[in-house]
């Protein structure tokens, strides 16, 4: 148990950030969950959509360092992938 104030502080903050990062984390597998579900569903202008929400998720989150940049861009580039495939699927 933290004894000095600074310390106390240090707790307090990291707590804080904690609850933040939990909450933007679950906002984007949330996101995630409803594009997968249009993907799913084989709706590309819905999938569209939805990817476009995700990427913008992503980038604030990676904005604020709950998740590093490279991280948002690996999985905004996945899920844009398998958009394509359905878009092109649904194409031929």
């Amino acid at each position: 148990m933290a004894h000095s104030l600074s310390a106390k502080k240090r707790v307090r903050q990291n707590d804080k950030a904690r609850t933040l990062n939990r909450a933007r984390k679950s906002q984007v597998k949330t996101q995630i969950k409803h594009l997968e579900a249009a993907l799913e569903q084989g709706d590309v202008q819905a999938a569209a959509e939805q990817l476009r929400l995700v990427t913008k998720k992503l980038d604030k989150t990676a904005a604020s360092s709950t998740m590093h940049k490279k991280t948002a861009s690996r999985k905004k580039s996945r899920l844009a992938k398998r958009l394509n495939a359905l878009a092109a699927k649904s194409a031929s």
